[in-house]
């Protein structure tokens, strides 16, 4: 026979009432009975009925979550976060793949804000116009993006950026190349802007190549720009671009890092898996997803309020194989070039 709220009720003391609301508005009841209540459901078994649950609250139980690129081996780890937490909580999460396409962003926003009871736009690519309306429909939290008044979670990208420059400079390090990811990426725009200023303040030579798509394909699209451009170091806007960097250089014969040094950011799981490994920036891939659903359940459980709340997340240098000294005469040109 299946468990019932009564059931719960009984043995942990209190109404029914309290039962449904520790479960469906836990910031209505103490904590002590709150915690009493969910550690009878859970050893009991209860399951809520998501549908009755919903006529009582209003709510469909649900958050959304668009990313722009699955095939990125940053996003499932964020993605993974999400639900992690979201299971916590007692949510279903409603996930949706942009393939890097602004205009279809759009119309899957509209689409899910019917469906659930807040939204998670991680590293959306919209504008901050198209983005402003969004707010105005629905509670949404912002992953890898930031919006003046919207609660967002990102990560520390001029310490980052720091962390870079400080480890290519203490390899001997003058003259370096960055190349950009998607336009329309606000992080992209971020890096650019705090390497710049980091460059700037040590002294560091930066040579900017243009943008490229945040794949695999775009790294070797930019690689014969980066040999043309004498530097020795280049920094990319994620991992998949340092990776096509990596096998295009490999196939001109440059040695990484004897002739050149590579630095890519993310710290997807593949860096560390080919050869030379990849000196890269660690992201806080899960850590993000979560603090993104920690937010978007206090902007549901005060739906009164818009707490335009920013959460920055430490970064990490990885220190592996694609890095090192300048090479001993840096003027000479690299042996493919």
């Amino acid at each position: 026979m299946a468990v019932t709220i009564k059931d719960v009720a009984r043995v942990a003391g209190v109404s029914a009432s309290t039962v449904t609301r520790a479960l469906t508005m836990p910031e209505l009841v103490h904590p002590e009975t709150r915690e009493r209540v969910r550690r009878t459901a859970t050893e009991l078994g209860y399951h809520p009925n998501r549908a009755a649950r919903g006529l009582i609250t209003g709510r469909t139980g649900n958050i959304g979550l668009l990313v722009p690129d699955l095939g990125n081996p940053f996003f499932p780890s964020v993605v993974k976060g999400v639900q992690a937490r979201a299971h916590e909580a007692d949510y279903a999460v409603f996930l949706a793949d942009t393939d890097e396409d602004q205009a279809a962003e759009a119309g899957l926003v509209r689409k899910l804000c019917q469906q659930v009871d807040g939204l998670l736009l991680c590293s959306p690519r919209m504008s901050d116009d198209e983005l402003r309306a969004v707010v105005g429909d629905t509670p949404v939290v912002l992953i890898n993006r930031r919006l003046a008044r919207v609660p967002s979670v990102t990560p520390e990208l001029l310490d980052g950026m720091r962390q870079a420059v400080g480890h290519l400079i203490a390899l001997g390090h003058r003259r370096i190349a960055y190349i950009a990811g998607p336009r329309s990426s606000w992080a992209n725009r971020e890096r650019a802007r705090h390497l710049r200023g980091v460059a700037a303040a040590a002294g560091v030579e930066l040579v900017e190549l243009g943008s490229v798509t945040p794949q695999f394909e775009g790294g070797v699209a930019a690689a014969d720009q980066v040999l043309a451009a004498a530097v020795t170091a280049v920094i990319a806007y994620n991992d998949l671009v340092a990776l096509g960097l990596l096998h295009r250089f490999a196939t001109r014969g440059v040695a990484v890092p004897g002739d050149l040094s590579v630095l890519g950011f993310d710290d997807i799981p593949p860096a560390a898996m080919v050869h030379p490994a990849l000196t890269t920036i660690a992201l806080p891939k899960e850590q993000s997803g979560r603090a993104g659903v920690d937010l978007l359940l206090q902007l549901l459980a005060e739906p009164g309020r818009a707490p335009a709340a920013r959460r920055e997340l430490p970064t990490q240098l990885m220190v592996r194989a694609s890095t090192g000294p300048v090479p001993s005469s840096s003027a000479r040109p690299h042996p493919a070039a």
